[in-house]
């Protein structure tokens, strides 16, 4: 194999003007493969994301995983200095990402029109809740309402409990994963026309794509997913079962021979010769009695004795991780899932690792989040002004 060359998105500029949560962390996963993302912040209210969550020595840290890799420049882009520096970076970008509420850029006179106008080749990229248009589409939009609309609240939770949202944010991510995608197809397209366009990503849409076939069902038989907990409409055994040593360990039996093994692993081989064990959703309807056979099983043995047992049986089982655990787990050490970043603000700090492996053009974290206006100078330096223009910029308080 040949030695790995530079990140495959070197050579990228991307300018990334969002906040919360999506935007920004599409920037992030493209800064990892090599894009120089330059984060636009106002220069009196940075990202919220830096006072997010727990901080040290008044340093938030989740500022760390979402600002690497990324270059820092305040900007007041709703003034005129503002936009015209805007303009002049965008036309040398090849990625614009901005999660404001549909109409703002335009109102600054930083529309499409306007960006394509300096450079036809831009991809401009607008993460809101609901879209550029529509009924809700100037409504405030955050990932908890994506959460509550899609239908992923109305079948999480326990069968006779209220509907449950993640404690995380979790149709961010998954718009932010789409949205890495939709700049990657975006950005091919501009190789076959020569010519940017505009991605239009709602938040409310990814995480229902990934909610499964519950449109077509509807649509088909009326039916509507109900709530089951840990079990599974689809397949069974599937649950979540407590060791005897007061651990938890998962079972996922989605495919046939898996469930066979499993039900022979725990002495109840006779259940396979039922009927109904010969497909997932027979065998689901099917699940106390399936449950309380491997709980049973599963109760009389220590975590360790359980796991080492599945594995010789070669049935799917894995351990309830906490962080805790994650951090120590042999598997996420070798595959370097949690790597070692140097910061010079807070020291070694250790955070997930890019989001795959490539054998040829890797990825890789080359710093963590910086300080809030850390690059400006140098950014506008590379654009050609002078100490003096950026003095003057900052007394009229664009920067």
């Amino acid at each position: 194999m040949s030695a790995p060359g530079a990140a495959p998105l070197t050579g990228l500029r991307v300018i990334d003007l969002a906040t919360l949560f999506a935007g920004p962390l599409c920037a992030t996963m493209l800064g990892d493969f090599g894009a120089d993302v330059i984060k636009v912040e106002h220069p009196s209210k940075p990202d919220p994301s830096r006072g997010h969550g727990p901080t040290k020595d008044g340093v938030g840290l989740w500022w760390k995983l979402l600002g690497r890799n990324k270059r820092n420049l305040t900007l007041d882009l709703a003034c005129p200095g503002g936009r015209d520096l805007l303009l002049r970076l965008a036309a040398d970008t090849d990625v614009i990402i901005e999660n404001f509420r549909p109409g703002t850029l335009e109102r600054w006179g930083l529309g499409p029109t306007e960006l394509h106008a300096v450079n036809p080749r831009l991809v401009l990229v607008r993460v809101t809740g609901f879209g550029q248009f529509g009924p809700y589409a100037h409504r405030p939009g955050f990932g908890t309402l994506a959460e509550a609309m899609s239908g992923f609240a109305a079948i999480t939770g326990e069968p006779d409990g209220p509907p449950t949202l993640p404690p995380f944010g979790l149709a961010d991510s998954i718009a932010a994963l789409a949205t890495s995608f939709a700049v990657m197809a975006a950005l091919a397209g501009r190789d076959r026309t020569g010519e940017g366009q505009v991605v239009d990503m709602a938040i409310i849409e990814p995480i229902l794509t990934v909610l499964g076939p519950q449109p077509l069902w509807y649509d088909q038989l009326g039916y509507v997913q109900p709530r089951t907990g840990n079990r599974s409409r689809n397949n069974a055994p599937r649950n979540t079962y407590r060791t005897s040593d007061g651990q938890w360990v998962a079972v996922s039996t989605s495919a046939q021979s898996v469930a066979e093994r499993v039900m022979r692993l725990v002495g109840r081989e006779e259940l396979t010769e039922e009927p109904w064990f010969a497909s997932g959703t027979t065998r689901a309807e099917h699940s106390d009695e399936l449950d309380e056979a491997v709980g049973h099983w599963i109760g009389r043995r220590t975590r360790d004795e359980a796991i080492s047992a599945f594995e010789k049986a070669e049935a799917a089982i894995a351990p309830i991780h906490d962080i805790r655990d994650v951090m120590e787990d042999p598997q996420y050490r070798a595959l370097d899932s949690i790597t070692e970043v140097d910061d010079p603000e807070l020291g070694p700090l250790r955070m997930q690792n890019v989001l795959f492996r490539l054998s040829g053009t890797p990825g890789g974290i080359r710093w963590a989040g910086r300080p809030h206006g850390a690059d400006t100078e140098e950014i506008l330096t590379g654009l050609g002004l002078s100490g003096e223009e950026i003095a003057a910029l900052r007394s009229e308080r664009v920067l």
